[in-house]
């Protein structure tokens, strides 16, 4: 016997014995699914723990992310290695730096970077989805023929265009992620919008003489909050990802900041000197937090699947 009829003769003895039952929301239904998912759950404590250590890191670290060890510069390969003692947790890099403050200051800029980048993507999309989706006719056909263009062009090539003719800078890194970042998005949003446009609340706010703007703000994009909410959490590590590539390349994040990806190409470069702690430190924050964002993305997926009850 399935645990979904064991629960539902449970209900139906409980109601027989005039007991009342409170309903649960969809998204108290959720968090339920969500917590026995324990490879969601797992994934959730080690991206808390990255999280944490980039709040309460800066109040360890006994060297700033600029200042050099002139003492132990000369000796990287040696003294330099990893050491409670001299206060290098983590070692240090090439130039005699704290890994330790850059490892922090990395991890939290590339968090950041993602959460940003996720952001503008979800409030883009979202809405530009939805007012495709909803108004329809030409607006639609012009609106997602524009999407199409967007798309077929390497979205790699613009934002590396746009570092090597703009400011290098976190600005201009966001420009850049922003610029693409909102595609996918409002394709998803556009196609469940299709979907929504004709339910029965949608034809009775407009006879209730709301306008198609309000409707889509009220009633559209909060039922689409459950899609919203997977695919943002499934983008972030993407943005990661993007914004790793484009420092590993020496082309986004630029001195005295740094990024993950900035430190896995500084530790990649020097590996050949036996330093090869300057590349599993932050190769290590990187992997833990793309696993635990793409599990913690699986999972609310999963929960949020309103066929899985």
């Amino acid at each position: 016997m399935t645990d979904t009829r064991i629960r539902d003769e449970r209900i139906i003895e409980r109601l027989a014995e005039g007991e009342e039952i409170k309903g649960r929301s969809l998204w108290q239904n959720a968090a339920q699914r969500f917590a026995r998912n324990r490879a969601a759950v797992g994934a959730s404590v080690a991206l808390g723990l990255v999280v944490l250590f980039t709040l309460v890191g800066p109040f360890f670290a006994q060297w700033s992310n600029e200042e050099i060890d002139w003492a132990l510069m000369g000796d990287i390969a040696g003294q330099g290695a990893p050491s409670i003692a001299n206060g290098h947790y983590f070692g240090l890099d090439d130039l005699g730096r704290d890994l330790f403050a850059r490892t922090v200051q990395a991890t939290r800029t590339s968090l950041v970077v993602g959460i940003i980048g996720a952001l503008v993507a979800v409030v883009i999309g979202t809405l530009y989805g939805a007012v495709a989706g909803f108004v329809g006719g030409a607006v639609d056909n012009a609106m997602m023929r524009f999407v199409d263009i967007m798309v077929a062009i390497p979205y790699m090539f613009i934002i590396i265009l746009l570092m090597v003719m703009f400011e290098r800078s976190f600005f201009m890194l966001f420009v850049g992620i922003g610029i693409i970042s909102w595609l996918d998005m409002a394709r998803i949003v556009r196609g469940q919008t299709l979907s929504l446009k004709h339910r029965e609340f949608v034809e009775a706010a407009q006879a209730a003489g709301l306008g198609w703007f309000r409707i889509v703000l009220r009633h559209i994009v909060p039922n689409l909050l459950g899609i919203v909410v997977v695919y943002a959490t499934l983008l972030v590590p993407l943005m990661i990802l993007v914004e790793s590539f484009i420092s590993f390349l020496g082309l986004g994040v630029q001195e005295p900041n740094t990024s993950l990806g900035r430190l896995i190409a500084e530790g990649a470069g020097t590996i050949i000197y036996g330093t090869i702690w300057q590349l599993l430190v932050p190769l290590f924050f990187f992997l833990v937090t793309i696993i635990s964002l793409f599990f913690i993305g699986d999972g609310l997926r999963d929960a949020l699947d309103p066929k899985d009850r």
